[in-house]
């Protein structure tokens, strides 16, 4: 019953990643009257918290091993209160403000439980073998995938039920609630004994390798960190795709989800670096491909949706995979190491908000009204050209890794 558990507590984790990127900017704006500009440096700001607090939760879960159930606990209790006071708010003054203390405490609570999460592979696997923690990966990544699909179509279907505020409301109850089941549910996991290792230091970063996969973490992370902060934007406004952004993000993060499995298989087989450049021209095509389409072209888009989706799989299973494996090989704790990698990949989403959303409020860009062609272009160049290249520079950083041995 591991393995289950550990997707459980990811899916509830992944409500408060690319999920609320993904409906944040669409509700600060509509449902609180707040602009653009500000929810992309609200989201900036909170980055600057996690500066600090990523870092000493990795320390503080490394620091008292012990502590590690009421850790996962107050990350549960964290997204449960965090959840219905974000979708349940109300415009009015400082608005802002309030958004931005309920957002300190949900990226709090979601980055204590992914440190803990990742930074306990070694224990949670059932052995601390590449083969092993290849295994793991997959179940935590296709828990996190359903989680995301769960967490961006939930809205729409809670709205076409009846749910009002467009079903913000009734959606931060429903996640309130799985927050609390997967936390009491996923008890038993925090029992488990961590194995000895060394403590991180910098030169043991380098001499394992872990250093490049941060870099490369962090520079793969933007191309989906952009296209989720767009993504409604990009289908509802430059596609003009009424009603189809629900379906198509449950066709996106359901074709990742769907090919988890394969990208482990292929990782045991030919190893991970291998199995990521078959996989990033797939993303790189596909944002290629974005940047051509007409409005009105749902078959194309789906496609791309399917592809990329595929692509989105490799990364998930793959990076934090190969990330685990040169700390456990070192025999480092990997904590701390995790509360780093948690902060590069926050950090991704958070600058692709800051630099996208002013930018296209500045070409006059304005969600569900008519846009001029220029501010169009805009939205196109930020949702796909500028992916495309960030995707090349990190395609650049796997072919520099040196290449590993196969997991199996």
């Amino acid at each position: 019953m591991v393995y289950p558990r550990v997707s459980l507590y990811a899916l509830m984790l992944a409500a408060a990643g690319i999920p609320l990127y993904i409906h944040l900017p669409r509700f600060a704006s509509v449902n609180l009257g707040i602009d653009l500009a500000t929810a992309g440096g609200l989201l900036l700001a909170v980055r600057i918290v996690d500066l600090v607090q990523d870092p000493a939760f990795g320390w503080a879960i490394d620091r008292w091993p012990g502590a590690q159930t009421v850790f996962a606990l107050a990350a549960a209790a964290g997204l449960a209160a965090g959840f219905p006071l974000l979708f349940m708010m109300a415009p009015g003054p400082h608005a802002a403000l309030r958004l931005g203390g309920v957002l300190v405490l949900l990226f709090s609570a979601y980055s204590l439980g992914m440190i803990l999460l990742y930074g306990r592979s070694a224990a949670l696997a059932s052995q601390p073998d590449a083969s092993a923690l290849t295994d793991l990966a997959a179940w935590r990544e296709a828990g996190m995938l359903a989680g995301v699909i769960l967490a961006a179509a939930a809205p729409a279907a809670l709205a076409a039920l009846g749910a009002g505020g467009q079903g913000y409301p009734a959606f931060g109850l429903f996640l309130g609630a799985i927050a609390l089941a997967a936390g009491l549910l996923s008890l038993p996991l925090w029992r488990r004994p961590a194995p000895a290792a060394r403590q991180l230091s910098l030169a043991g970063l380098r001499q394992a390798g872990a250093l490049r996969l941060l870099v490369l973490a962090l520079v793969n992370a933007l191309p989906v960190a952009v296209t989720s902060t767009l993504f409604l934007f990009f289908t509802e406004d430059r596609l003009q795709l009424a009603g189809m952004a629900g379906p198509l993000l449950i066709l996106f993060f359901l074709s990742a989800g769907l090919s988890v499995p394969a990208w482990a298989a292929l990782s045991h087989r030919i190893g991970a670096r291998a199995a990521l450049l078959m996989a990033m021209p797939l993303a790189i095509l596909s944002f290629a491909g974005a940047a051509q389409l007409a409005p009105g072209n749902l078959a194309g888009f789906a496609v791309i949706c399917l592809a990329s989706g595929a692509a989105l799989g490799a990364d998930m299973v793959l990076l934090p995979t190969m990330f685990s494996i040169a700390l456990a090989r070192a025999e480092l704790k990997a904590s701390l190491a995790f509360g780093i990698w948690s902060f590069a990949g926050k950090l991704a989403l958070a600058l692709a908000a800051f630099a996208t959303l002013p930018m296209l409020e500045r070409s006059g860009f304005t969600p569900g009204s008519a846009n001029s062609a220029s501010a169009l272009a805009t939205l196109n160049i930020f949702y796909a050209v500028v992916p495309c290249v960030l995707k090349l520079g990190a395609f650049a950083l796997v072919l520099a890794l040196p290449t590993e041995e196969k997991t199996a």
